[in-house]
């Protein structure tokens, strides 16, 4: 736990957390006791508690609750380092954390699935998670999308020359296929975020690709709103950044597959690629330039409306008292 962190929202709250958070560096070096988080979970004395929500994306639903509450897991995704993704993210580890990861995967694995028993009831935050959901933990799932903060985006008729890529710098985010992709075309690609592979990218960058860094939310937002689209080439649970794009009412040119397809409408709010290659988004790109004038921004904006808070809240509500 490091308030520093942490949102105003959830610091203003009573926030207790386990042993590791006492352990050497494990502000920062955290993802280096992974094996000691099953343990530090099971530790937390949850037995008074009615209701219980944990928020999964690793091993937080692995608490101990008492035989009448209720544990509500929102999952983000099954831990991806440890089943199907584990080879990405293995590119961006290194020879430590790949050691470990290979030491204890198998016992994770287990500990993933048996953890998975104690949920009684399991929220997916999109059908691509669902069915992953079903794959690897063998459990049906409801299927509640996240919500943005709708009024934080508007619409600009100041539609500027660039396309858009908003990301954390990772192998698995293939900004290295949009990188490729617009240094074959003679136009703008502007790249806002930071991480590992930022230095690898700018060297294979022509001089049409600019690298905004990290920027924050307010001053996102206005570049999104100016974009002519998003380009968003890798596979995501669901995707935030799309989502906060089309709220601007600029359209997502996207690989098929992933989270996206439970909100991108093509033709209407963006282009899908079939292929996750390179060329394959070059010719979406060539296609978008041509169908500029489909694309009508208070349509596509209408088309994320749903994703508001009062909404979200309502289902959540609904599914916990089921």
């Amino acid at each position: 736990y490091n308030p520093s962190k942490i949102s105003k929202i959830i610091n203003s709250h009573k926030i207790k957390t386990t042993f590791i958070n006492k352990l050497p560096f494990s502000k920062k070096y955290y993802p280096y006791y992974l094996p000691l988080m099953p343990l530090a979970l099971r530790l937390l004395n949850l037995k008074a508690y009615d209701l219980i929500i944990s928020s999964e994306s690793g091993p937080s639903k692995g608490i101990l609750k008492g035989n009448d509450s209720q544990h509500v897991c929102y999952c983000h995704t099954p831990m991806r380092y440890i089943w199907d993704m584990k080879n990405d993210y293995m590119k961006n580890f290194n020879f430590l954390e790949i050691f470990f990861l290979k030491l204890f995967i198998n016992k994770m694995k287990k500990w993933d699935v048996a953890s998975s028993e104690n949920i009684d009831k399991i929220i997916a935050n999109s059908s691509f998670v669902s069915n992953r959901i079903k794959q690897f933990w063998k459990k049906d799932s409801f299927v509640v999308h996240p919500t943005i903060n709708l009024n934080d985006f508007k619409i600009t008729d100041k539609i500027k020359e660039y396309y858009l890529v908003v990301s954390y710098l990772v192998p698995y985010k293939k900004i290295d296929l949009a990188i490729e992709a617009f240094s074959k075309i003679d136009k703008r690609l502007l790249i806002i975020g930071e991480g590992p592979m930022l230095n690898k990218l700018k060297k294979n960058a022509t001089d049409n690709i600019e690298f905004l860094g990290w920027l924050s939310d307010k001053e996102k937002a206005k570049y999104m709103s100016e974009c002519k689209a998003l380009i968003f080439p890798g596979i995501e649970d669901f995707g935030i950044t799309p989502i906060e794009v089309m709220a601007c009412g600029r359209p997502v040119i996207a690989f098929k597959k992933g989270g996206i397809l439970d909100y991108i409408i093509d033709g209407v709010n963006g282009l899908l690629f079939n292929e996750q290659n390179s060329d394959s988004l070059l010719k979406k790109i060539i296609e978008f330039e041509s169908k500029l004038h489909y694309f009508e921004p208070l349509k596509i904006q209408k088309t994320v409306d749903k994703f508001n808070n009062l909404e979200f809240r309502n289902q959540i509500k609904r599914i916990i008292n089921l």
